[in-house]
């Protein structure tokens, strides 16, 4: 085993803790894992990163039902849309998006490009979201919901989810707090099983295509990943959650900053 996947199992237990300690953000650590460190082609790496998000993502849903912290109709409101939309994306638009999109004497956009740009300014976005306080919003008896944007933010995020390989947990949350009226401790448990669903079936469009999965490394990072929720579940007992949330944030706007600097004037 080469040093460079010791280091990406380990680093993948980090992946794990911060779905463990924020209901989301994992796969903004995986993707460049698998990418920079794991040398995994970004787009197999999206494909990857769904499979150990939504696994994890499930392990994790799983510990808040328990708890009774899971909407489960709202899973299937939300789910079923994002589902759908994500398996769409991986099947069929990203295969067909081409190699080479694009090419200049000086520059040439390719997909694997492409796809961590879209990435790093996704993670811009989820860095702010982050860093800017989340005010929990006070929920009304009887407040109706607007199922027609809940079913379209559905579609949005799916598509945004199956293109970067991203669980989107830091946009379902806040949906669920703004958009279906749901309490922060149950959007947090309700995320992890939307993510779940749709990270996996979203993975289910890259098998049925023509990807040649490496299942050890997939089985021993998803297993490090594991891990890794169940410390993020005991840390987040510990520490306050807008400062784990706020020093994330830093964290992965710089991270973001970094993949488009390096994809654009590095490589």
């Amino acid at each position: 085993m080469e040093i460079s996947q010791i280091i990406g199992y380990v680093l993948a237990v980090f992946v794990g803790m911060t779905l463990g300690m924020l209901g989301s953000g994992g796969s903004i650590l995986s993707v460049p894992i698998l990418v920079y460190v794991m040398s995994i082609e970004p787009t197999l790496a999206t494909a990857y990163s769904l499979f150990v998000i939504g696994t994890t993502s499930f392990v994790g849903g799983i510990h808040k039902a328990k708890q009774k912290l899971v909407d489960f109709n709202k899973v299937f409101l939300f789910g079923i849309p994002a589902v759908i939309s994500v398996f769409v994306t991986r099947k069929i638009l990203v295969p067909r998006i081409p190699d080479i999109i694009f090419s200049t004497e000086n520059f040439t956009l390719s997909k694997s490009i492409l796809i961590m740009v879209v990435f790093a300014f996704v993670m811009i976005f989820a860095s702010i979201q982050m860093i800017k306080p989340l005010k929990e919003r006070i929920v009304h008896e009887g407040e109706k919901l607007n199922y027609y944007k809940i079913i379209f933010l559905g579609i949005f995020i799916g598509l945004l989810s199956g293109f970067v390989g991203a669980g989107g947990g830091f946009l379902i949350v806040p949906t669920l707090l703004f958009f279906a009226k749901t309490p922060m401790k149950m959007a947090v448990g309700t995320s992890l099983f939307i993510v779940s669903l749709q990270s996996l079936i979203g993975f289910m469009g890259d098998i049925m295509g023509n990807q040649i999965i490496d299942w050890m490394l997939l089985f021993f990072f998803t297993l490090a990943s594991i891990v890794g929720i169940f410390i993020g579940n005991f840390i987040s007992k510990k520490v306050e959650d807008e400062k784990l949330k706020n020093s994330f944030g830093w964290f992965v706007l710089g991270m973001g900053i970094y993949i488009i600097i390096r994809e654009l004037f590095w490589s």
